[in-house]
């Protein structure tokens, strides 16, 4: 089935994808990068299941 998003993953994510649709990608390994430059003050773990949810939704095409 998957893992859950909690609602900071979720508000995190579409607020970025809000801002910067354009410069997000469907490579995950290019989406870590962006998202930690514009997400400064989070750990490691929370970059990467933002950029893996951004990565998913640009895969569906949502944003």
């Amino acid at each position: 089935m998957g893992r859950i998003k909690t609602k900071l993953i979720k508000r995190l994510t579409v607020s970025l994808l809000k801002l910067h649709a354009d410069i997000f990608t469907k490579d995950f390994n290019e989406n870590k990068p962006l998202v930690s430059k514009h997400l400064e003050n989070y750990s490691k773990k929370l970059r990467n299941v933002v950029a893996g949810y951004v990565t998913r939704l640009k895969r569906a095409e949502k944003y």
